[in-house]
């Protein structure tokens, strides 16, 4: 039987707003609202929490395990190998990529990439080639045998990092991506990078349910487009990062 993991990567170390995986959100922590969503994308058998190896990883561990995710430690700077790991230790056929500072992520359309993936034949499919979905909602997803082949063959540091810089771009790699509705929607930004972003969190989900209501695509575009007030607050980091930046 074919094997679907959602691998979620999480730290503590960002840079810009450390430990912004545990901060609190609505009852819960950002990482157990990731991980929550991600139990929930369609055809996923399981989610895994992959994390830096060390002590500093032991809270992010026990409140995966505590959101109902597998937790696997490896190398904290060649996340590739870490995503490898975790796909081996569960035995996965497919592999969906999902950064834990995407409090919003939908499972939908995660679940929309991965009927891509398994339709087309495709290597690798993602959501975000081009950019459709407001910056939060990316995912990728892709065969055991590219994420295999993509640990042998990408070698440059910024490959290792980010995981799937080599897949997006070596042109023998079969691609298919799920368009988004693009316009206002590819401006939004929901993703957890920066203090402002995690007030826009904070505001956002004061509008929406607790867990385990999860709020989809459509549901917050609703609250957002209602409160113009909630997209300026972290307006300044308006530019969209790359999928590629790590969480």
């Amino acid at each position: 039987m074919s094997i679907t993991a959602v691998i979620v990567q999480a730290r503590m170390t960002s840079t810009r707003l450390p430990g912004k995986v545990l901060l609190p959100l609505a009852g819960d922590t950002v990482l157990a609202h990731v991980l929550t969503r991600c139990r929930a994308i369609p055809g996923a058998d399981v989610v895994v929490c992959a994390i830096p190896e060390g002590e500093a990883g032991q809270g992010l561990a026990e409140e995966a395990r505590r959101a109902g995710a597998v937790v696997v430690a490896g190398d904290e700077t060649d996340v590739l190998a870490r995503y490898l790991k975790a796909a081996r230790v569960v035995e996965a056929d497919v592999i969906m990529r999902v950064t834990s500072d995407c409090p919003a992520i939908d499972p939908a359309i995660c679940g929309a990439v991965l009927d891509a993936l398994a339709s087309s034949g495709a290597d690798y499919a993602c959501n975000n080639m081009p950019r459709g979905w407001p910056h939060g909602l990316d995912c990728e997803a892709m065969t055991r045998a590219a994420l295999e082949r993509a640990a042998v063959e990408a070698q440059d540091p910024h490959e290792r990092e980010h995981v799937t810089p080599w897949l997006r771009t070596n042109a023998s790699v079969k691609r298919v991506t799920v368009d988004g509705p693009g316009g206002e929607a590819q401006e939004g930004r929901w993703t957890l990078d920066h203090p402002e972003d995690y007030a826009f969190f904070e505001a956002l989900f004061a509008h929406l349910q607790p867990l385990p209501h999860i709020a989809d695509y459509a549901e917050i575009a609703g609250v957002v487009s209602a409160h113009p007030e909630l997209a300026g607050i972290n307006a300044r980091h308006h530019a969209a990062l790359p999928l590629e930046t790590r969480a």
